[in-house]
C-alpha cells in the first residue's frame, strides 16, 4: 500500500503553464483553519492572518519569477516571560519557480529558487516557508527582564572567588 500523501497546511498549487506570456496576478489568503494549522507547525501561539499579493512573470527557459508582498499578523511567546507578544510581518518577497528538470542556483546573490518537478508550484507552501524565515527568533515582551543569573552575573558561593580573580 503506497504511503498516504499529506498536503501542506496552506496548499495553493499553480501549474507553471497557466502563467501565460503577460503574467498573472494572484491574491492568496489563508483560512482560519489553515492559519491555526500553520501556527502549530511554526510553534507560535496564534496566526491571525496570512495574505499575499503576487505578480507571476514568465522568464526564459520556462521559469516564473514571483514578486509581491507577504503580510501576516501573529502572536509568539516571549522568550523571557512566555507572555504573548503580538507581531506583524509585512515584507516584499521575490523568488523564482523552476520548471521540471532545472536545478536551483545556490549563489549568495541569487534569488531563491523553488523546484517544481511536476510543473506545479505550491505557492502556499512557499509563503509558509517565507513566513517561518520572517518570524522574530527572540520575541520579547516590552517589560520582560532577564533574571540576574541569566545576565552573566556571578552569584552565590563563587561570587567572592570571581571578585578575587578580577582584582588579580
Amino acid at each position: 500500500m503506497p504511503p498516504e500523501l499529506t498536503l501542506p497546511e496552506f496548499h495553493r498549487p499553480v501549474p507553471l503553464g497557466t502563467v501565460g506570456q503577460a503574467g498573472r496576478r494572484l491574491a492568496l489568503e489563508a483560512t482560519p483553519e489553515e492559519c491555526a494549522a500553520l501556527a502549530g507547525r511554526l510553534g507560535i501561539l496564534d496566526l491571525a492572518s496570512l495574505t499575499a499579493s503576487l505578480q507571476l512573470l514568465p522568464e526564459e527557459g520556462g521559469s516564473v519569477r514571483v514578486e509581491g508582498r507577504l503580510v501576516a499578523r501573529l502572536t509568539q511567546a516571549c522568550v523571557v516571560s512566555l507572555d504573548p507578544v503580538g507581531q506583524a510581518v509585512d515584507e516584499e518577497i521575490a523568488f523564482r519557480l523552476l520548471p521540471p528538470g532545472r536545478e536551483p542556483q545556490d549563489g549568495p546573490d541569487d534569488i531563491d529558487e523553488i523546484e517544481s518537478p511536476d510543473g506545479i508550484a505550491d505557492l502556499g507552501e512557499a509563503l509558509a516557508e517565507l513566513l517561518a524565515l520572517a518570524l522574530d527568533p527572540y520575541p520579547r515582551a516590552p517589560a520582560a527582564e532577564l533574571p540576574a543569573e541569566a545576565g552573566g552575573a556571578v552569584t552565590g558561593g563563587f561570587a567572592a572567588l570571581a571578585a578575587l580573580r578580577r582584582k588579580g
